[in-house]
């Protein structure tokens, strides 16, 4: 059991890193800047975590249209 569970975290430790090194690529792109200085005041306030989720949501959407 034991070994899984470091597994485990060892995965999510992984995911961890990895989102964030995605997500600051992310907040340097000029879409995501363009996309930022678009949006309300509301948008700039959230976490820049929250600010990446909203832009891949509203890009995702967009493309799927």
């Amino acid at each position: 059991m034991a070994r899984i569970q470091a597994s485990s975290n060892y995965q999510l430790t992984g995911d961890t890193e990895i989102w964030d090194s995605l997500k600051c690529a992310i907040a340097v792109s000029s879409g995501f800047q363009r996309w930022l200085l678009e949006c309300d005041a509301q948008f700039q306030q959230l976490r820049l975590e929250e600010q990446v989720q909203c832009y891949l949501r509203e890009t995702l959407e967009t493309l799927a249209y």
